[in-house]
């Protein structure tokens, strides 16, 4: 309305965050510092502890620091959210059934010990009672799955063996904290202290809301997100995927429990659709927004006077917080087929505390179940630990090089690739229709893993039907071509009819991944040559390939025997692709296409 004033406060945390996100991390970036380290330090300096302290004495400084973080606490939890989505996306039964050693396995017995240790520890020197200090234990066994993630990939190491390992260990943690977060919800001194009816009437509530959401998923899901992909929208399948995180997080909070455990349900109805691999991408730049909130949140509860006030015992907790948990997957990777070297180097990434323990004490604080102050001291513990990952990451490195032996490096990527399973080293073919069944057809046969990707709904819906690995989404896309597993493809099928979409698929694949090697059909002679152009490996011309082939029944027809046919259209193929890639290096567009035009005018003169 004209002439109405901003309160300028209400956009003051909106305007930190975005600052952090678009200016303060890209800048430490360039220094190699990593971006969640990046959002974690802008927490802790323009939190409540560091500038936001010092904007009571300078009040300019308030514009930009948040000084209460209660002020990001629900858009933080929105990330936190997103965040398990995510995971429930990841976590397919496929996946799972193939890392089964490393997640059940390894990840449980990661859980237990140091759980267990860390809750003897709080029983016997904090003198805490059994039930928090079990609390306390399950919130610090838990590492940090987005931290984690983040440096493996940044340091290219998720599909090497520390690396899948590691990973292993925290898709069983985010399995593990929906259990933790319904125990904790259940443990609070209203609910176990006024008898059994009270506690049975919670468990009745909390059972009927998993399984509403559980019903209501494998009923509607499909159906909907079917709809939004028929009307080609990419707003209304943003928004769909919205509603869904929202509106299964709301069901579950109404029953008493936690919004994440909503958003996981649905994103694990959602892993087994042909629909997972474009919800992926279009949440990504939202989960990474709101994450990114979230870790500022994480750097404002470091209290940088409370570090002050006792460094000795933060610096014991942190130290053996980190040892303690890293010596248990050291002692437990081998009894999985981790060697030592690999598990030691993994157990470094897990020995800092994880996000989730943010929630976990944050919901047992709330529910009386454990101590404030205690909560703060194990919260603070955690949080100085995950700033220390990326350092962690570099020590693991150095001490790799000096613990591993080369012998068994060769066990260890036989054990990863195969538990690796289609997610790595397959075909990504773009277009499911005639062309991409036959491509699809031919990998059956040789058993190569594959991944078939189309924007007809029903086409996917069709082929999934008759048993084929295929999903909806746009390829055009570089967020869902790395959703869909493009930076450990072998190579890229483009079976796609149409110019401008090829020409945008071809440029979005070489953008996420240069110099990977593209098959891909052409029209004709002169959309192969613009196709060698724009960088791709391989391009078929469907005109010359029905020449060659018409060319190929009339010799045989002829009386000439099949092998010099076969050498014959072999060398005339191999002619025309040179021809075409002789073109494809004319300066202009124009010319190029002109070149190829004139070529073919004198061989049929």
């Amino acid at each position: 309305m004209a002439g109405s004033v901003v309160d300028m406060t209400l956009l003051r945390e909106p305007l930190v965050v975005l600052t952090a996100a678009a200016v303060i991390v890209p800048l430490l970036h360039r220094f190699r510092i990593s971006p969640v380290l990046g959002f974690i330090l802008c927490g802790v300096v323009l939190g409540p502890s560091v500038l936001g302290a010092m904007a009571r004495e300078l009040p300019l400084l308030s514009v930009a620091t948040i000084q209460d973080a209660d002020s990001i606490a629900m858009v933080a939890e929105f990330g936190i959210m997103f965040l398990l989505f995510a995971v429930g996306l990841e976590l397919s039964f496929e996946r799972l059934k193939l890392m089964r050693r490393a997640v059940f396995g390894l990840g449980s017995v990661q859980m237990a010990a140091s759980g267990l240790v860390i809750a003897l520890g709080c029983w016997l020197v904090l003198g805490l009672g059994g039930t928090a200090s079990a609390v306390i234990g399950l919130a610090l066994a838990l590492s940090s799955t987005a931290v984690v993630l983040q440096t493996l990939a940044e340091r290219k190491r998720l599909t090497a063996p520390d690396g899948r390992a590691a990973f292993g260990v925290l898709l069983f943690q985010d399995l593990a904290v929906i259990p933790i977060l319904f125990a904790v919800s259940m443990l609070s001194p209203e609910r176990m202290g006024s008898g059994a009816a009270p506690l049975l009437q919670s468990l009745a509530g909390a059972a009927l809301a998993v399984a509403l959401v559980i019903l209501l998923g494998r009923v509607i899901l499909r159906p909907l997100f079917r709809m939004a992909a028929r009307t080609g929208s990419p707003e209304i399948f943003m928004a769909l995927c919205l509603l869904v995180v929202i509106a299964t997080g709301l069901i579950c909070s109404a029953a008493g429990l936690s919004m994440a455990l909503g958003a996981f349900l649905a994103g694990l109805l959602l892993a087994e659709t042909e629909y997972r691999r474009e919800v992926e991408a279009t949440i990504e730049p939202f989960k990474g927004l709101l994450l990114g909130v979230f870790l500022v949140s994480v750097g404002m509860s470091v209290d940088v006077a409370a570090i002050a006030a006792q460094p000795l015992q933060i610096a014991a907790a942190v130290v053996a917080l980190v040892a303690l948990k890293a010596v248990v997957v050291w002692l437990a990777g081998p009894l999985f087929g981790v060697k030592r070297p690999t598990a030691l180097k993994a157990g470094l990434l897990l020995g800092p505390g994880g996000e989730f323990a943010f929630v976990v004490l944050g919901i047992a604080v709330t529910t009386e179940v454990v101590p404030e102050a205690q909560a703060d001291f194990a919260l603070l513990v955690a949080a100085i630990t995950m700033c220390l990952i990326p350092l962690l990451a570099s020590a693991d490195t150095l001490l790799g090089r000096v613990v591993s032996r080369p012998a068994k490096v060769a066990d260890e990527a036989e054990l990863v690739e195969a538990e690796a399973g289609a997610e790595s080293n397959h075909v990504l073919v773009a277009g499911f229709g005639r062309v991409g069944r036959t491509i699809v057809a031919l990998l059956e046969h040789h058993k190569i893993p594959y991944i078939a990707v189309d924007a007809d709904p029903e086409r996917v819906r069709t082929a999934r039907r008759e048993g084929h690995r295929v999903y909806y989404g746009d390829a055009t896309k570089p967020e869902f071509l790395r959703a869909c597993g493009l930076d450990s493809a072998r190579t890229l099928v483009v079976t796609m009819d149409g110019g401008p979409l090829v020409d945008a698929l071809v440029q979005a694949a070489h953008l996420t991944r240069p110099g990977l090697p593209i098959v891909a059909r052409a029209r004709d002679a002169s959309h192969a040559a613009h196709l060698y152009g724009l960088g791709v490996s391989e391009a078929v011309p469907e005109t010359l390939e029905a020449s060659l082939q018409l060319g190929e029944a009339m010799l045989v027809e002829a009386g000439v025997a099949m092998g010099p046919v076969i050498v014959s259209i072999h060398e005339m193929r191999a002619s025309m692709r040179d021809e075409l890639l002789q073109a494809s290096t004319t300066s202009t567009p124009s010319e190029r296409l002109r070149a190829v035009r004139e070529t073919h005018l004198v061989d049929r003169t």
